[in-house]
């Protein structure tokens, strides 16, 4: 099975609607496989309509949460987890009428979120995540949809910031419908060795997600390409992979993600470059 190529809505409107059905079409011409849906509204997303702008551009829909202070499923008040899981239950609920085969994200906690913790405080912030993500993971499985659990870098979470961390938390979670979303620029800060990271996480790895070093386009920086394809080849990965970045155009965005000037000519090039590295790197030819 060959890997569907896809771009996320994050490249290209914020927060994506319903009415951006233009990004269908802009991503289907320029070749892609599917379209990653972010929800950070999900007023303005129906199931009808993306339906819709899928059959009539012939893409795929992947489905990506969004995670701030008011969705933590790790709050100490469970009134604000509620709110998070709530949140969560939409997402799948929109995955599973798209075909979506994942709800995929940092969602154990929100993102930007960074405080000095001891030992005793974080374990029970990761406690209450596991439990929140537990039921979750059942009301998922319910409706054929699994959880692919992004690990952040040290300046965006507090949480979870390896492959290793996470796969501790989907010890505690301990469902089969959870795994990992692999984010090469998180990683790239993170991983001793994306090679021996992918590996470790070996079919726990439900979703990939790529982007330079600086969130621009991959192939343009010093993300070694080569070991990270290869590892994926070395456990059979055949799902989606994702080119990610953020419209720096977008303030409350490009703050979240410290993005503070442009990272590619235009967000079209870095689309469309992108997909074209991908492909050279799926053949054998990343370095």
């Amino acid at each position: 099975m060959r890997n569907q190529l896809g771009l996320s809505t994050f490249v290209l409107a914020s927060p994506f609607s319903d009415t951006d059905g233009a990004a269908f079409d802009q991503v289907a011409g320029m070749g892609y496989d599917l379209i990653e849906v972010c929800v950070e509204d999900p007023t303005l997303l129906t199931a009808e309509a993306l339906k819709a702008h899928a059959a009539r551009t012939g893409l795929a829909i992947g489905i990506c949460g969004a995670f701030g202070p008011d969705r933590d499923v790790s709050a100490q008040e469970a009134e604000q987890r509620r709110a998070g899981i709530d949140y969560l239950k939409t997402c799948i609920d929109l995955a599973a009428v798209v075909g979506s085969p994942h709800v995929a994200g940092p969602m154990y906690a929100p993102t930007g979120q960074t405080r000095m913790l001891d030992a005793a405080d974080r374990a029970a912030q990761l406690k209450r995540a596991a439990a929140s993500l537990r039921e979750t993971a059942e009301y998922a499985a319910g409706r054929g949809i699994r959880l692919a659990i992004e690990p952040l870098n040290r300046f965006e979470t507090d949480l979870i910031n390896t492959t290793e961390q996470a796969l501790e938390l989907l010890e505690h979670i301990g469902a089969d419908n959870v795994g990992l979303l692999i984010d090469t620029f998180h990683m790239n800060i993170e991983e001793k060795s994306l090679g021996e990271a992918v590996r470790l996480a070996g079919s726990k790895v439900f979703h990939v997600q790529v982007s330079e070093n600086d969130r621009g386009t991959p192939g343009s920086g010093h993300v070694p390409w080569a070991e990270f394809f290869t590892a994926l080849q070395d456990i059979n990965y055949d799902g989606q992979i994702v080119v990610e970045s953020f419209l720096p155009s977008v303030k409350e965005i490009a703050r979240a993600v410290s993005l503070w000037r442009p990272v590619a000519p235009s967000m079209d090039d870095l689309a469309v470059d992108g997909l074209a590295f991908l492909k050279k790197s799926l053949a054998g030819g990343a370095k």
